[in-house]
């Protein structure tokens, strides 16, 4: 069904149950499945947060500016985790990212991400949108738009999209299709409001589902019908 794809994922992702840090075995299982996507012929991107080593809320008495850049720097960390175990898995891949740190990683551009799609490689981007004030959600939103991605692909803790929090309010009720502006009007935690506008700006599906089973990803990459799509 897609021929591009991004997959948004948190940072506690990679962390498992111990809720910190990386999870060797639970990062295994994510590119085990990530894998099989790419084996359909399916291009891979990777945004993924930096929530397991760092949140701007953590910084309480810092400035929210140095704060922001120690998050991206926790995205970077990540990045590199998915990328080793991917390449010990036999795919290539490679981390770009929106600040310029090249011993590590390469700058993010769009040619060159175009020609590590066109090699198979599965491409991680790093660093948030490079900037403070913009959750790695927006980068995802972003780099998703720049890409021509046809959809993004949003692991959550939950199965999709509710009404309310469904792990505080019983009463939740699941959408299974729901629109952008709904989303933003409703104020639903899917994405924050800014990526939300650059999706429905450039026409870019969401498909939110639950990570806690990874063969998800490749259900939601092959369009099958899972989670809640936000188009």
């Amino acid at each position: 069904m897609y021929k591009r794809v991004l997959l948004k994922l948190s940072g506690e992702a990679l962390a498992g149950e111990q809720k910190t840090g990386i999870d060797a075995s639970t990062v295994d299982k994510i590119c085990e499945k990530i894998i099989d996507v790419t084996k359909q012929g399916i291009q891979v991107g990777i945004v993924v947060g930096g929530g397991n080593f760092w949140r701007g809320k953590y910084g309480y008495n810092m400035e929210s500016v140095t704060s922001d850049y120690m998050g991206m720097l926790a995205t970077v960390i990540n990045s590199l985790a998915l990328k080793d175990a991917l390449q010990n898995k036999g795919i290539k891949a490679v981390v770009e990212t929106s600040i310029s740190m090249i011993q590590i990683a390469e700058p993010y551009t769009k040619r060159d991400t175009e020609r590590h799609f066109e090699n198979g490689e599965v491409v991680i981007f790093g660093g948030g949108t490079g900037h403070p004030f913009f959750s790695t959600d927006t980068g995802a939103a972003l780099r998703a738009a720049e890409i021509g991605a046809d959809t993004i692909l949003v692991a959550k803790t939950i199965d999709g999209v509710y009404t309310a929090d469904p792990k505080t309010d019983p009463t939740a009720t699941k959408f299974d299709e729901i629109t952008y502006s709904e989303v933003l009007n409703r104020n639903l935690k899917v994405m924050d409001s800014t990526a939300i506008a650059i999706c429905k700006d450039n026409n870019i599906p969401l498909v939110v589902f639950a990570l806690e089973n990874p063969g998800n990803i490749v259900k939601a990459a092959n369009g099958e019908k899972i989670g809640t799509i936000v188009k």
